[in-house]
């Protein structure tokens, strides 16, 4: 399981709120919450996410109240993958990869290749590699089947 995309790079402490403001929670249209994606913290970011987007971030993203339209926003916006330095426990089930060091290492606009079954996350514009735990097969059938609810629906978990 790859992904490939350009980075948009935030700070600390990235929490719900900012992420997919309250005025937009009365709906549940994906489409509608992407376009309201971020933008009480980057009004640019509706205008600049391109399909497969990586979205990197400091420690406690998705910290704040618990809503399920903060994850839809991000995945309706285009964002293929978002890596932190940590997740807030609330959200930590709806974001995947946590590697510091390739936080770190990693620049705004920077182009990044994540292996998530080998662990290995590329930054194909400086050439480094982060090492970062591989996923274990039960959680890549989830992915692969579209999330916890779809795949308990279509009976691959029980």
């Amino acid at each position: 399981m790859k992904y490939t995309g350009n980075v948009i790079k935030y700070g600390d402490n990235v929490d719900t709120d900012v992420i997919i403001p309250a005025r937009y929670l009365n709906t549940s249209d994906h489409n509608e919450l992407a376009s309201h994606c971020m933008e009480d913290l980057d009004k640019t970011f509706v205008s600049r996410v391109q399909q497969g987007d990586i979205i990197t971030a400091g420690q406690n993203f998705g910290c704040g109240s618990s809503r399920e339209h903060a994850p839809i926003a991000i995945k309706a916006s285009g964002v293929s993958l978002v890596i932190a330095k940590s997740f807030a426990r609330i959200f930590y089930r709806n974001s995947i990869v946590e590697c510091p060091e390739a936080v770190d290492g990693i620049s705004e606009g920077d182009k990044v290749e994540a292996d998530l079954d080998s662990g290995i996350i590329r930054n194909l514009t400086t050439g480094k590699e982060y090492k970062t735990e591989p996923f274990p097969e039960f959680v890549q059938k989830i992915i692969e089947n579209g999330g916890l609810m779809q795949s308990i629906a279509n009976g691959i978990i029980a």
